[in-house]
């Protein structure tokens, strides 16, 4: 858990409200969060995710609108995924590792499709795509001059 600094007391990840707004208004705040994996061909690769929100206090969720290719092979070979946050006008850095899994079971599906912005909701109205969680495992950035989080499993 981390105290109202946001800093972990040893127990783990609980991501604080100002990271779970930040991420979860990411897309409609025009900051988009930039997802990093390692692609079939070993290398790394990066794009940016607008339905990326928060899921659960140690976890982030996507919805991928393509139910195979890119990252949904990638993270079936390897679960390694690294994102960031940023936002130039406040100075607000995370940075976010894990391990991402596609999950299949339609309670969660729905949760993540739900929970991701409407405008990448009209994207894939038919809901092809799939859902994918990632169970962090550190948390590290902030505002410059403010609150600052350092939080590892």
């Amino acid at each position: 858990m981390a105290d109202a600094t946001g800093i972990a007391d040893g127990t783990g990840i609980a991501l604080t409200e100002e990271i779970t707004e930040r991420i979860n208004g990411a897309l409609a705040g025009k900051k988009p969060v930039t997802v990093t994996y390692v692609g079939l061909d070993d290398r790394p690769h990066m794009s940016l995710r607008g339905s990326t929100h928060v899921h659960g206090p140690d976890q982030l969720a996507i919805w991928v609108r393509h139910a195979s290719g890119g990252i949904v092979d990638a993270i079936a070979r390897n679960p390694a995924v690294g994102l960031l946050y940023r936002d130039s006008d406040s100075r607000t850095t995370y940075v976010f590792s894990g391990r991402a899994a596609v999950v299949d079971d339609e309670a969660v599906r729905s949760a993540v499709f739900d929970a991701s912005p409407e405008p990448e909701r009209d994207h894939d109205p038919d809901r092809k795509g799939v859902a994918v969680v990632v169970d962090l495992d550190e948390v590290k950035g902030g505002t410059v001059g403010g609150t600052q989080v350092s939080m590892s499993r």
